[in-house]
């Protein structure tokens, strides 16, 4: 894998061909490949940056290819409370301003026996929100609220602004823990969102 100082096309050349090669040697059911069984040694930080509204960089630059993009994200590992791209060679650190991932495009399934939410993120990776892949809300420098779904591994995606509303027009209110709370329900399970009074205020 390319480290700081090489050119940008040279150093992305490398990484991508890094990043083939691991997703070639073995892919899981899910047919991205099996990063949280790969181990190797640390190899320093790259580079190469995921700003919040989800675009890459790499020494600086936005990485203007979508493919190349999509590539990188199936070998995004979280650990430790960083993120790292691995080959089961290599691991190196990369920056993450918020969530490595964006949603958005919300798909609304209204079948009465499995009534769920679907989200894409911004490399075009399809998500249930389910039990597994839970919903949370976070308080918003603005005093608002942001939605992030969790994608896979400790992965994240921010719901975008759009998304927000839309969640907000299909919430529901729900008594948990003997409080009303308001939120969303996907999948059988309920993402409580905030307190049901402070939402019915909110102007």
């Amino acid at each position: 894998m390319a480290k700081q100082g090489q050119g940008a096309t040279q150093g992305l050349d490398g990484l991508a061909t890094a990043a083939k090669e691991a997703t070639a040697n073995g892919k899981a059911s899910s047919g991205l490949p099996p990063v949280h069984l790969w181990n190797p040694a640390f190899c320093g930080d790259l580079d190469m940056r995921i700003a919040s509204d989800g675009t890459w960089f790499y020494l600086g630059t936005p990485i203007g290819r979508p493919a190349l993009v999509r590539l990188f994200s199936t070998i995004l590992k979280y650990e430790d409370g960083k993120h790292f791209l691995v080959t089961p060679v290599e691991k190196v650190g990369i920056v993450v301003d918020d969530a490595p991932f964006l949603a958005v495009e919300m798909l609304r399934n209204t079948n009465t026996d499995d009534a769920r939410l679907r989200f894409r993120t911004n490399v075009d990776d399809w998500v249930d929100c389910d039990a597994d892949h839970r919903l949370r809300f976070e308080l918003a420098p603005d005093g608002g609220l942001i939605p992030y779904l969790h994608v896979r591994r400790d992965l994240w995606a921010k719901v975008t602004r759009a998304l927000y509303y839309d969640l907000v027009d299909i919430g529901e209110e729900r008594v948990v823990d003997g409080r009303a709370m308001f939120g969303i329900v996907s999948a059988g399970e309920f993402f409580a969102m905030a307190d049901a009074e402070q939402m019915r205020e909110a102007p």
